[in-house]
């Protein structure tokens, strides 16, 4: 893997995340040098369905892509449902697209980029009952463990976490994808 330091990396997510795809990726990438930062829409701490709790550092409705270096979005159900209601946490994660900037979602969390309209003509894959709202949405949906597209990275379940955090890290090393656009 390589070296993150100095890279800032937004994690976005509510109650109801997926706990494993929160702590996991935000060891990998702290692991290698990067900062994390915990954004929720509101409150002070959120907690997984598994009951790891993280306390939040910003909220959506007061942060900016401009802060952060990458995005991550865990899954998670509950968490996924409540953050694709939410506007200033779909307006960040669009902005990160805007910015071309690498983003990494898992499981549940494509639902986020699909209201924030930036998975049309894009390959990603996720939880398996996503596959008709992200073709729905214009995306190519394959069943593989990891996919890379321009520097949006995506998996499917917590077992794919290994190659997920290999690969964001790559994709958080090599910076800004010109082909990662909203």
């Amino acid at each position: 893997m390589m070296a993150l330091t100095g890279n800032r990396v937004a994690f976005l997510a509510t109650d109801g995340f997926e706990d494993s795809e929160l702590t996991s990726p935000w060891e990998a990438v702290t692991a290698q040098g990067a900062s994390a930062t915990m954004i929720a829409p509101d409150g002070a701490a959120i907690t997984g369905k598994n009951g790891h709790e993280q306390a939040v550092d910003l909220l959506a409705s007061e942060t900016s892509a401009d802060q952060f270096d990458a995005l991550v979005l865990p899954g998670g159900v509950v968490n996924a449902d409540h953050l694709r209601l939410d506007k200033p946490s779909i307006a960040l994660a669009r902005a990160f697209f805007e910015q071309h900037k690498p983003v990494g979602v898992i499981c549940h969390g494509a639902w986020i980029l699909i209201e924030a309209g930036v998975v049309d003509g894009r390959t990603l894959t996720s939880y398996p009952s996503l596959t008709t709202d992200l073709r729905n949405a214009g995306a190519t949906w394959v069943d593989e463990e990891v996919v890379v597209d321009e520097g949006l990275v995506s998996s499917r379940t917590p077992d794919d976490l290994p190659a997920f955090n290999a690969k964001l890290v790559e994709e958080i090393g090599e910076g800004k994808h010109s082909g990662q656009t909203a």
